[in-house]
């Protein structure tokens, strides 16, 4: 097997991690044609579902994905890149990571982790 199988899955999830720190970062998915703009160009390119189109990660916000490498499993259906996360922030709400909220398993409390390294407002503003 030389990658992910695309026939079985169009779509594949992708788990994206900071190559230095090994933060997880965020959850994606790319197609075929997401999957070889990022081994062409070096920048991660996902597949937007709410979009229906290539997201090419930070084509909007600045904040993007130099791919330092990448993994996919046992059974060629899910990915693993690891980034130099360009900007400080993987998450579109201006977090570092899309996982900043912390479920307390006893109380249920959600409680929010780390500081916003942008406003979301201010770089996704509609002109």
């Amino acid at each position: 097997m030389n990658g992910p199988d695309f026939n079985k899955h169009p779509l594949i999830p992708v788990i994206a991690q900071d190559d230095q720190t090994g933060d997880v970062l965020m959850l994606a998915y790319m197609n075929q044609q997401a999957y070889e703009e990022t081994l062409q160009t070096g920048q991660v390119c996902y597949w937007s579902r709410s979009r229906e189109k290539l997201w090419r990660k930070g084509e909007e916000s600045g904040n993007v994905q130099r791919l330092k490498s990448l993994y996919f499993d046992c059974d060629a259906d899910t990915l693993l890149v690891k980034v130099d996360q360009i900007g400080g922030a993987a998450c579109h709400e201006g977090y570092r990571s899309c996982f900043f909220r912390r479920i307390d398993p006893q109380t249920r409390a959600v409680h929010v982790e780390g500081q916003r390294v942008f406003d979301p407002d201010q770089v996704y503003k509609k002109s």
